[in-house]
């Protein structure tokens, strides 16, 4: 009986441990996509104000200081976020810098936006939420786990940034489609398997996961993403159609 006791004693424990388990990520799954939510709702609001309402567009291409202002909140905000453990975690602080980044790349998004034809942001904005969705999809059924290769992902991430500042300086000089071209396909793709890493450290049950208390994290890796992979397909896009 003894024996029998320790083993419903056992099982009960890993049951409620379990039940812990999976509604403390829920919980953190539900926080950090509400959220992200908000933040691409943000997001698409100010792309839609910058793109159809040409008074504001045209302001937008003339004022360039703001546009670069903005970036340099974007670089602040994001640093803090990323490298500070305290304001991250701490209310109503985490709040406050997540809203200042936000504000900051959506005007970045809307500002380069303005630059396009109405069609190509749609037709990158439709890929990109299919994108999205596909990712996110196969992350919850797939049973690789992207988690193992962070040694490759920060490799491939400063790739993308060095490969970034070539460019730039290369079509400073002369623009070459073929080359802007590629180094767009690069950043698409690359984005794309950030969102699949992220997604997996946020759904958890794989070698590495997020915390709970770092949903501010969380949503702000998975933002960039998908920003990201919105303005490189905008890019191609962009080119396509002139």
């Amino acid at each position: 009986w003894s024996n029998l006791l320790h083993l419903i004693n056992n099982s009960v424990k890993s049951m409620v441990y379990t039940y812990v388990k999976l509604h403390v990520l829920f919980l953190c799954d539900y926080q950090v996509y509400l959220v992200l939510a908000s933040q691409l709702m943000v997001t698409a609001a100010i792309v839609a104000v910058f793109t159809f309402v040409e008074p504001v567009r045209y302001f937008v291409q003339r004022n360039q200081a703001i546009y670069w202002a903005s970036y340099a909140v974007y670089i602040v905000t994001h640093l803090v976020l990323v490298c500070c453990k305290g304001p991250r975690r701490k209310f109503p602080w985490n709040v406050i810098l997540l809203f200042l980044f936000t504000l900051a790349l959506s005007y970045m998004t809307g500002s380069i936006s303005s630059y396009y034809d109405t069609k190509a942001v749609f037709l990158a904005l439709g890929i990109t939420a299919v994108v999205c969705i596909a990712v996110t999809v196969f992350c919850f059924q797939t049973k690789v786990d992207f988690t193992k290769c962070q040694g490759l992902f920060c490799v491939l991430g400063i790739v993308v940034f060095v490969t970034g500042i070539i460019t730039t300086i290369v079509l400073s000089f002369k623009y070459i489609l073929w080359l802007h071209m590629l180094y767009a396909a690069l950043g698409a793709i690359s984005f794309t398997m950030f969102l699949a890493y992220h997604t997996q450290l946020l759904i958890g049950n794989r070698k590495h996961s997020i915390s709970p208390e770092e949903y501010v994290f969380a949503a702000l890796s998975i933002y960039v993403d998908i920003i990201q992979i919105f303005l490189f397909l905008l890019q191609i896009i962009g080119a396509s159609t002139k």
